[in-house]
């Protein structure tokens, strides 16, 4: 007994190689975590100069977090997790009510309406100027008449039609790619305390793997162990860490406990948070309109609009119509169709955000997802974070690894 005292005495840090195994498993897998997710940009050198000359192979040296440097490809995959497990874009358009919408718009398309038609009368329609208000606002009244059933037919049309008008994952990808730090969010916020667990595992685990080394070093005092216990450490503490997250799928059940991935039985509450972060940051109502208005169904959108707002104009001016076309001609009064239509369309977008807190209530995007999330079943589930890892889990393992063996070698450089 006093010759393993006398031993450890003069061999000290063996008494304390578990405790930096400890440490080097816990800084390695803190660092290799962040570097999963930061930089969000880029940073490192390029050799673009080197081209002057004829070497262009030269790759760049850096490091960009592996979220934000594959982020179209995560925000990909982000992204096809709402549109296939938890939103139909037709059912969840199907509960808006077009008779509410045409209420709820109905006072500023008015004003809108009333604007836009004394703008185009007065410049393209002489008689318009002699008309008295009177007379003018016989035509606002019908103008007033007509609006609310044509804002009716373009949201039922809208509703029909709105997998062609509106593309959720073109929406949300595109949010996504051009907002990294929101890109991390989504899994850091969704696997918080998974990404924790992984931190304090690396010390427990490594301070365990430490205890293996230090006997192994009793037992032949070689210098090569030590790197390569960092490596071990530093590999094997993510590999366990990472299988205790997902692994088992379904509840294992062992004498009294309940063995289960630790990610899995979150599922309500990670439901509940993913659900929010994603209604009030990606599935916005200003993001919904705005994707409406510019992206790729933009067209079939303005098509809509156009017919039937020419319907309503043709409604609304009723037998003035032949009055305009025989004073001014029919190609004046097609104009002046056109001409309103297209000031009607270049505001709507403004108009729209009037509906926004209706919208938002109708949709009810928030809670069609937490119930949905906490349905799915657990090999389901595990998807909304395993993407982080799935792609590039090497790349997270062998830092851990490089990492730790890089820390061994430091270790060794102590005992020389």
């Amino acid at each position: 007994m006093q010759e393993i005292l006398n031993y450890l005495s003069s061999h000290l840090f063996i008494v304390f190689l578990p405790f930096i195994s400890a440490i080097i498993g816990w800084g390695t897998n803190v660092l290799a975590l962040k570097m999963t997710f930061y930089p969000l940009e880029f940073i490192g050198f390029t050799f673009k100069g080197f081209k002057a000359i004829g070497w262009s192979g030269f790759p760049p040296i850096g490091w960009q977090g592996i979220i934000p440097s594959k982020a179209e490809t995560m925000a990909s995959k982000a992204t096809d997790m709402i549109t296939t497990k938890l939103i139909d874009v037709e059912d969840q358009f199907s509960k808006i009510n077009p008779a509410i919408v045409a209420k709820e718009m109905e006072s500023s398309i008015l004003r809108l309406a009333r604007e836009i038609t004394n703008e185009v009368m007065t410049e393209h329609v002489p008689l318009w100027k002699v008309l008295s208000n009177k007379q003018r606002e016989k035509i606002y009244s019908r103008a007033a008449e007509e609006i609310p059933a044509v804002i009716e037919e373009i949201m039922e049309e809208v509703k029909i039609n709105i997998t062609e008008v509106f593309d959720l994952k073109a929406m949300a990808v595109e949010h996504l790619k051009n907002n990294k730090e929101l890109l991390n969010r989504i899994f850091l916020e969704v696997g918080d305390k998974e990404f924790s667990f992984i931190e304090k595992s690396g010390f427990y685990f490594g301070f365990l793997f430490g205890l293996v080394q230090a006997v192994i070093w009793v037992k032949w005092e070689a210098g090569w162990t030590l790197p390569v216990g960092g490596l071990l450490v530093g590999y094997l503490t993510n590999v366990l860490a990472l299988r205790m997250i997902f692994s088992p799928t379904n509840p294992i059940k062992i004498f009294k406990w309940k063995i289960q991935g630790l990610f899995i039985k979150r599922q309500v509450e990670v439901s509940s948070g993913y659900a929010k972060l994603v209604s009030d940051n990606i599935m916005t109502m200003d993001n919904v309109f705005t994707q409406m208005f510019n992206g790729e169904g933009a067209d079939k959108l303005i098509k809509i609009i156009t017919k039937h707002s020419q319907e309503g104009i043709d409604k609304t001016a009723g037998f003035n119509s032949s009055i305009i076309k025989f004073t001014s001609g029919t190609e004046t009064y097609d104009k002046i169709k056109t001409i309103a239509v297209n000031r009607f369309i270049e505001a709507a977008p403004d108009q729209i955000h009037i509906v926004f807190d209706y919208a938002k209530q109708a949709l009810d995007i928030e809670e069609t997802m937490v119930s949905r999330m906490t349905s799915l079943p657990p090999d389901e589930f595990v998807d909304f974070l395993r993407p982080v890892f799935q792609e590039d889990e090497w790349k997270l393992i062998l830092t851990g690894a490089i990492l730790g063996m890089v820390a061994g070698f430091l270790q060794l450089l102590t005992t020389i």
